[in-house]
């Protein structure tokens, strides 16, 4: 007998728009087709909803240390699949930090004993790459071949910390070009940046806001210019990460016109928020310190016109939530100390079904792209991920597009990351995920979990091969 019959439902995938039913056995799509009849454990009727393949979302900091204070980011591997599950997401792919002079194979095994028996859903992991002496150039193999991590985080920012110089931007890109990999990019110029940082410090500007008028656009569009330059020379392909203004996409465009392998993410934040936030009375702006800063209103339109084109991918959260109680309130005395980064990975769905297609700016389609497909193509995942096809993992959700929820933090339809705020309070999203189905199993059901802590797999990747 089946595990899973879905029947009546609207297939929407990144190409194909259809009325099917599926059915599920062995953790994998068996069949697809019309009216089909056979005994199944379980039956679901999908009338009048959309049943799409499970989001993922390629870009979350679950239990990730920040600074020398013990700080950690507020979602373990437990609380935030679970959320992400609960938001429609089936597939997350977590960062794993290379620990200066330290091996990365180190770092890697850190973040398995993190996410060991705790995920809701499956994952994977990025490496971020902190050092690379030559020396130890062949542990990217290892990484690539026997343990399926084939992309590889480099920031230009945060210096003395996470930051990379040309030299070894340039000395990484290449491995990653020669062993299949893909090269993911945090784009600042943090030299300039911290100049504008000291120089802030030193006349006293020390409130929140001036996170982000210390890190302006045009040192973000400078590092994109020079990391696409760097890695055309190197001959890698390219993935700029949480893409946030008009600026920085610019060259993006033209590198992509002139059929460069570059590949952009932008996120939530940067598409329904802006630097307004940063204008809050008393502390409040804290709760939007993240990097990049939010930009202009102006920059959301051209980042929404960016997906609708083709010339940015993905949809990420670049989820890195700190309680605003107790975290965030550490920097009341300077805005360097206040920890970055804001949660999404629950809301990613909602919130990009209504400002992309309720309100008229993508197709359905497209919305499959953004939050799964491409992702999947890009990060070695497809077609086991990110399809409705025969053969494929049953990652599936049926989603009600017209089911309308106001975020709340206490909303239990809208929040259950482990953070005291949510940047996104208050507003009105349309479309919701009712039943997420992770490798045939279903782990939500009309809103509410019912999956267990562990039923999550760890996911080797592919090389990259294109989109």
């Amino acid at each position: 007998m089946a595990e899973l019959l879905i029947k009546n439902g609207r297939i929407v995938t990144a190409v194909d728009d259809y009325q099917a039913d599926i059915l599920v056995e062995n953790e994998r799509i068996a069949l697809i087709g019309r009216e089909l009849s056979f005994p199944a454990g379980t039956v679901i009727d999908a009338s009048g909803k959309l049943v799409i393949p499970g989001g993922i979302d390629p870009h979350t900091h679950f239990e990730l240390p920040f600074g020398k204070e013990g700080i950690v980011s507020s979602d373990d591997f437990e609380t935030g699949t679970r959320a992400a599950a609960l938001g429609g997401t089936t597939t997350i792919i977590d960062f794993p930090t290379q620990e200066k002079g330290k091996s990365t194979l180190a770092a890697l095994e850190t973040w398995h004993r993190k996410a060991a028996g705790k995920c809701a859903i499956d994952y994977a992991f990025h490496m971020i790459i902190t050092d690379m002496p030559e020396e130890r150039l062949p542990e990217m193999r290892t990484l690539a071949e026997r343990e399926g991590v084939t992309s590889f985080k480099l920031f230009m920012a945060y210096p003395g910390v996470l930051y990379l110089d040309d030299g070894a931007l340039y000395r990484v890109m290449r491995q990653a070009g020669e062993i299949g990999g893909l090269a993911a990019i945090h784009a600042e110029n943090g030299i300039v940046i911290d100049e504008i940082v000291k120089r802030a410090l030193r006349e006293g500007k020390k409130e929140p806001k001036w996170h982000a008028l210390t890190r302006p656009a045009a040192m973000e569009a400078e590092a994109v210019q020079r990391a696409i330059a760097i890695a055309g020379v190197a001959d890698a392909p390219l993935y700029i990460v949480h893409l946030s203004c008009a600026a920085a996409l610019e060259p993006v465009v033209a590198a992509r016109d002139r059929s460069r392998a570059v590949f952009g993410e932008t996120c939530p934040q940067y598409l329904f928020l802006d630097n307004s936030r940063y204008d809050l009375p008393g502390f409040e702006s804290a709760k939007y310190v993240m990097t990049p800063a939010l930009r202009e209103k102006s920059d959301r339109e051209a980042l929404w016109r960016g997906l609708r084109s083709g010339d940015l991918q993905t949809v990420g959260t670049d989820h890195c939530p700190f309680f605003y109680q107790g975290q965030k309130t550490l920097g009341k005395a300077d805005f360097t100390c206040i920890p970055n980064g804001a949660p999404g990975v629950e809301n990613r769905m909602s919130l990009i079904y209504t400002g992309g297609v309720a309100e008229g700016r993508i197709s359905l389609n497209k919305f499959v792209e953004i939050t799964s497909t491409a992702a999947a193509k890009i990060f070695g995942l497809f077609p086991q991920k990110g399809a409705i096809a025969v053969g494929s993992d049953a990652d599936l959700v049926i989603f009600n597009p017209n089911h309308k929820e106001i975020i709340r933090v206490n909303n239990p339809r809208t929040h259950h990351m482990n953070v005291d705020y949510n940047p996104y309070e208050g507003i009105q999203v349309q479309g919701m995920a009712e039943t997420v189905i992770s490798r045939g199993k279903v782990i939500v059901r009309e809103g509410k979990y019912i999956g267990r802590k562990g039923d999550g797999k760890y996911l080797k990747r592919e090389c990259f091969s294109g989109l």
